[in-house]
């Protein structure tokens, strides 16, 4: 896949990055990229892997723009009040690069859905659909991104069991839905640290597909947004994980 001279123009300065060059602009272009959740860290995940030239991205979310929404999901305006998020977040999307094939899916993610994706973004709020989604990632061979966040914090991850042999996956990281788990509606949240952890998210899906640096795989990054700091911590396979180690 050669590039236009309106993509060259439109990629110059990844094109300038060696570890991207023209041929990993080239591997963006060709990705398949499939976002589940299309709220505070789907968004700007979407954003910017659109605007990186991702060729195809698939957005799934069953849920509509509320005003209380807008502190922190900064790809909607007020305008968009009630409307459905992924059909408005797909409109989004192309306007960023018209050439780019956008799929709203407008459901939420359940155990016998198939996203199309070659790499599957966790961006949903609630730990049974993303033991759902862990489950398909491992058994269909996909690499899985998952980010999270709430109050100051953030956390992101790439989890590659189906893929790559000895590698963990979610389940080893939460092996079951904390007891103190609260609806993403029933807490706080600092709307910059979800903004910095989807942009996390789409950075680590670049990595990946360009093969620039280390992705995160078998690692956690967590973001503190008080102290503005963060840490990697390493992760292992669980021996008694009910997904990949069965």
């Amino acid at each position: 896949m050669s590039l236009t001279p309106r993509e060259l123009e439109r990629h110059k300065r990844h094109i300038l990055l060696k570890e991207i060059g023209g041929p990993g602009v080239q591997r963006l272009r060709a990705a398949s990229v499939s976002i589940l959740g299309a709220g505070a860290l789907g968004g700007p995940c979407a954003l910017y892997l659109a605007a990186a030239g991702i060729g195809r991205i698939e957005l799934w979310d069953d849920d509509r723009v509320d005003r209380s929404n807008l502190q922190r999901q900064i790809q909607f305006t007020d305008a968009d009040t009630g409307a459905g998020k992924v059909e408005r977040l797909a409109a989004r999307l192309r306007e960023i690069d018209p050439d780019l094939t956008i799929t709203a899916v407008a459901r939420r993610f359940a155990p016998g859905e198939a996203p199309s994706g070659a790499i599957l973004i966790d961006a949903m709020d609630n730990f049974p659909s993303r033991f759902a989604l862990n489950q398909f990632a491992h058994t269909h061979a996909r690499l899985l991104v998952s980010g999270a966040a709430s109050g100051w914090t953030g956390q992101v991850g790439v989890f590659a069991s189906g893929v790559h042999h000895g590698a963990p996956c979610y389940q080893c990281w939460v092996p079951e839905s904390p007891p103190a788990a609260e609806a993403c509606d029933e807490v706080g949240v600092a709307g910059p640290v979800t903004g910095i952890t989807g942009s996390a998210m789409a950075l680590e899906a670049i990595k990946l597909i360009t093969g620039a640096g280390t992705p995160l795989m078998g690692r956690i990054q967590l973001i503190d947004g008080l102290s503005g700091t963060s840490r990697t911590v390493r992760l292992t396979c669980d021996p008694e994980c009910p997904v990949c180690n069965l």
